[in-house]
């Protein structure tokens, strides 16, 4: 059974920086692409990144127009474990984050992933 633990939401101010994790079990985690999922409340669900099973050393993450530039993905293969450093963050930022497999490195569909746990809130406390 795939399962997902988020952690590392909370309340910040704008400009702020959180660091999310996600701890996966029940999957071949190198197998797989691996990537981050928001949704906010009355927004559509978005894939903002997606990392590939090679982190680092393959092809370059992907990342929403939204993100670019003030989030990096990151994962630690021997730890089963994916990261997503958010910097300089936005009130549109809120939402619940949700650690995703078998994204795509281009234009990911949210309905083409599997996983998610209970998420982790990201809050707007400005």
């Amino acid at each position: 059974q795939v399962q997902m633990v988020e952690s590392g939401g909370g309340a910040v101010q704008a400009g702020g920086s959180l660091r999310l994790s996600c701890t996966a079990s029940g999957l071949t985690f190198d197998d797989y692409n691996m990537g981050w999922l928001r949704q906010a409340p009355g927004k559509e669900r978005e894939v903002v990144s997606c990392i590939g099973w090679g982190g680092q050393y393959g092809r370059p993450p992907y990342y929403a127009d939204s993100v670019q530039g003030r989030f990096t993905i990151s994962r630690d293969n021997s730890q089963k474990t994916l990261y997503l450093q958010m910097d300089n963050l936005k009130p549109e930022d809120s939402a619940v984050y949700y650690c995703v497999a078998d994204c795509a490195l281009i234009s990911p569909a949210p309905a083409r992933t599997f996983g998610g746990g209970q998420g982790t809130q990201v809050t707007d406390s400005s």
